[in-house]
């Protein structure tokens, strides 16, 4: 009763081995799909396209669950457009990622006793060819381990030819409509990976620290200030104070005496001073901090450089060729000696920046960089969300969005390494300045005065291109024409600032208004099973191969999608993978046993009127489960839908409906033939709406029931709008008298399998045609001439009467139950003492309170289902 049109082949099979060995299918039956071209999108076709590129993983990097997780997510997106029909492309590629790979290869250049100096560029860069070669993409590999249906003849690399050809043609329109320029500005530098790096690659952290306060001046002119970062006096050529505050008043406009130096420095009037925050004055550093170099820029200051590319002091005297931080000790203690010293706080927790890549201290240095202009850009970008062309996904986090782009400054995007796309401007002798596009000769020659830049573009900056260089950009390619815009980008909440926010900027310039993509959908970050960041150095780190390895690809990806909140981060543990490791093995033995008991798809399904009620309330659930599927697809639940998945699977095919039907399958005949069509029909569907998560058991299992081809192009199901609210209620009045004497049952201490004699009163209920069932389900025996009833359960209308003389002890059962109530009276006494007493709700925690009314909630709860069972026995 669903919609499904595709062709049978019309040769299936029943035979399926007795257990789901995932390590046995799984590698074969990729390779299958690849090698068929599944995967291969074709840009000529007529089919609507459905497009997302792969957020680029580094050169560097192996399969993390972060990767699997969102992995797991795009798959299931194409995998499920694919067969709804679309020409579907799923773009894979990797990024150059220049700071790490350039790490990789000066640490095996370090344990050969060499430098990259040593090499020279031009061989340095070859060596990292070698090594990406040889080492880098096994992320790649993995990704097909875990069944992604990426279009392997796509495949990009952000350093590749296209990629770098794209790179310098929009340098080269940025730079030509004014949006990249040169200046000398503060950055953030590096003084371990030695280049600069941006706002968003610096990871702030509390430090414990000092804060020292220092009196600058002689006699009456004496000001004095308060840092965290003594080292840079040596720097200061100013002291600034609020133009208001009339305690400098009488210092503004005067010099006054640097200590350790033979310098004196202007007292200057600026309002971004706080007057009211510490002591209204401030020490001014333009040259290794940001607002101190604002300050500069408008009081003409001198920049004065104290330190090096690693942190060395440079200034001469006796500080000169220490560590900044060797020099931190050694001038608080120079200026403690003259009486400098005004006052030290130690501890200072204060919050300090870090290079997210090498966790060095990072140094705020004033440096000639290349930049790009972002506020036309960073408008542009927020107003394609705004008006409705880019949909943010959950909606929520579009503030987060909105509170970055209204508020960027301009990108720093030079970066002092040997490996990445080498900006393109050219320096001549006569001080020209010429930028060069990927079609431009160069200018000139080494040997006429001309040289490149050194510095190369911060990575950030090719895979900000990456949704439409990927697809051929600045050529017009059949691949831009059909696929561009993308459809949806998945990726992590974390990265909106790094990546999202930079392709939207130059996306919408470089395609003419056309936004890089519809959707956004962000997730969460993966974390342990106790909420906890996992981590390389932390125990809880967990290689997703191992898993893969013990319990399956379909495991891994359904425990991660079970996990997917919109935005949300996810708990995972392996006990999760056991369990989604459990319900394929379900799926698995629910088809074997199906296939075995007649299960068919061939032919039509039966008309309504010659199914039973069971047939009809199974294809009603099914219909409104694909609905209910299509909804959540729709809206990014994928916590939801792979919920609902499993319990229409688990819950109602595999137990309710299998075992309702067994006694149909046993009795045989044409009612036995109807249902098996039935439950071909219904496990057909649920595969289909399953393998979009767990690809490789579905295909098993479907290409056997079915006898087609694949499930990687087969329909996606439809709902048909078959309901039948009349078996539906039918059947839920029988689940609900089974589980209620399954619960009897179980409160008398009877073994599951123990036969009981009973009389089943159904006249006048539709539970009439069920009888044989609900005999079979619940083991009870036909009434005989000595049939005593000594419980009766009324439940949906109808009456179980069960005769239990004979199979339990009830005076001893009545003894059990007697002291169980007396231990859940007396834990409802404490507990009602104890909220009764009004001090010591007055100082118990709330926590503390709430769990005691928790145990009160159990305790009530306990007393009234044990005086039940009481109730319920047979007298003595």
């Amino acid at each position: 009763m669903t919609e499904n049109t595709q062709q049978q082949n019309p040769a299936p099979t029943t035979e399926l081995p007795t257990q789901y060995a995932p390590a046995e299918v799984e590698g074969a039956l990729y390779e299958r799909w690849v090698d068929r071209g599944y995967f291969t999108a074709d840009a000529n076709s007529e089919k609507e396209p459905y497009t997302i590129v792969i957020p680029p993983p580094n050169v560097t990097g192996a399969l993390h669950l972060g990767h699997a997780f969102q992995v797991t997510l795009m798959d299931a997106l194409t995998r499920r457009k694919r067969m709804q029909g679309y020409e579907t492309l799923w773009l894979p590629g990797m990024d150059h990622a220049g700071i790490a790979t350039q790490n990789k290869v000066e640490q095996q250049l370090a344990e050969e006793g060499k430098s990259r100096q040593d090499l020279g560029r031009e061989a340095f860069t070859d060596r990292v060819w070698q090594w990406k070669d040889e080492y880098g993409g096994r992320i790649l590999d993995q990704l097909r381990r875990l069944g992604a249906g990426l279009d392997w003849s796509r495949e990009r690399f952000t350093m590749d030819e296209g990629l770098s050809k794209a790179v310098q043609t929009i340098f080269k329109n940025l730079y030509d409509d004014g949006l990249i320029y040169r200046a000398e500005r503060i950055i953030n530098w590096c003084p371990r990976c030695l280049t600069a790096i941006s706002d968003i690659e610096v990871d702030y952290q509390d430090d414990d620290g000092e804060l020292v306060s220092l009196k600058y001046g002689e006699g009456d002119e004496t000001v004095v200030v308060a840092t965290t970062r003594v080292e840079t006096m040596l720097g200061d050529t100013a002291v600034a104070v609020h133009p208001d505050d009339e305690r400098y008043a009488h210092l503004i406009g005067k010099r006054i005496k640097l200590p350790l130096t033979d310098r004196t420095i202007p007292v200057v009037a600026d309002t971004h001073v706080d007057p009211e925050f510490g002591t209204g004055a401030v020490k001014v550093t333009p040259a290794h901090d940001p607002n101190d170099f604002a300050i500069g820029q408008r009081h003409d200051l001198e920049s004065m450089t104290i330190m090096d590319e690693r942190g060395v002091i440079t200034v001469h005297g006796p500080f000169q060729g220490l560590d900044r931080f060797e020099a931190r000790s050694a001038i608080v203690a120079a200026l403690r000696e003259q009486g400098r010293v005004v006052a030290e706080k130690r501890p200072y927790v204060h919050s300090v920046g870090h290079c997210s890549r090498c966790k060095t201290t990072v140094e705020p240095r004033l440096s000639l960089q290349w930049w790009v202009k972002v506020d036309t850009l960073a408008q542009a970008a927020g107003d394609a969300v705004r008006d409705g062309r880019v949909a943010l996904h959950p909606k929520d986090m579009e503030k987060r969005y909105f509170d970055w782009v209204d508020n960027l400054n301009d990108w720093c995007i030079s970066r002092q390494l040997w490996w990445g796309h080498r900006i393109p401007v050219w320096y001549g002798p006569n001080g020209e300045v010429v930028c060069v596009g990927p079609d431009d000769p160069i200018p000139g020659t080494e040997a006429e005065g001309w040289t490149q830049d050194e510095d190369v573009l911060d990575t950030w900056f090719s895979s900000g291109l990456w949704p439409f260089s990927t697809l051929g950009w600045p050529e017009k390619t059949p691949d831009l024409e059909k696929f561009y815009s993308t459809d949806v980008l998945v990726t992590g909440h974390d990265i909106i600032f790094f990546w999202v926010v930079r392709m939207m900027m130059f996306g919408l310039y470089a395609m003419e208004d056309q936004v890089p993509f519809k959707t956004v959908a962000l997730t969460g970050l993966v974390r342990d099973e106790f909420g906890k960041k996992m981590s390389k150095s932390n125990p809880n780190a967990v290689d997703p191969l191992d898993w893969m390895d013990a319990y399956g690809s379909d495991a891994v990806r359904f425990t991660l999608a079970t996990g997917a909140n919109p935005g949300a981060d996810v708990p995972i543990g392996e006990d999760w993978v056991k369990a989604s490791r459990n319900f394929a093995n379900k799926i698995w033995n629910a088809t074997r046993f199906a296939l075995m008991n007649g299960a068919t798809v061939e032919g039509p399904l039966p008309a309504p009127e010659a199914m039973t009620a069971t047939d009809r309330w199974i294809l009603s659930r099914l219909n409104k489960t694909v609905a209910e599927v299509d909804a959540f697809y729709d809206d990014f639940q994928f916590a939801k839908l792979s919920d609902a998945l499993y319990h229409f699977a688990w819950d109602e095919v595999f137990d309710w409906y299998v075992e309702l039907s067994k006694t149909t399958f046993f009795e045989g005949g044409e009612q036995a033939k109807v249902s098996g069509r039935v439950l071909g029909e219904v496990l057909d569907v649920t595969l289909r709406l399953l393998h979009p998560i767990v690809p490789f058991v579905t295909e098993t299992l479907w290409t056997t029931l079915t006898g087609g081809e694949t499930l990687v192009i087969a329909e996606w199901p439809k709902d048909s709008g078959f309901r039948d609210a009349a078996a539906e209620s039918e059947i839920e009045t029988l689940q609900q008298v089974i589980t209620e004497v399954r619960r009897f049952r179980a409160d008398q201490g009877l073994q599951p399998g123990q036969r009981v004699p009973a009389r089943l009163v159904l006249d006048g209920t539709a539970l009439a045609p069920h009888e044989a069932a609900i005999r079979q389900l619940l083991r009870l025996q036909p009434e005989g001439d000595a049939f005593s009833a000594t419980a009766t359960l009324p439940v949906g209308g109808a009456q179980v009467a069960l005769d239990l003389s004979g199979t339990i002890d009830v005076a001893a059962e009545r003894k059990r139950l007697a002291k169980d109530l007396a231990t859940a009276e007396k834990e409802k006494a404490q507990a009602t003492g104890k909220l009764g007493n009004e001090g010591f709700l007055a100082k118990a925690p709330d926590a503390v309170v709430d769990k005691i009314r928790g145990r009160l909630a159990k305790a009530d709860e306990d007393i009234a289902r044990i005086q039940q069972q009481l109730e319920r026995l047979p007298q003595a």
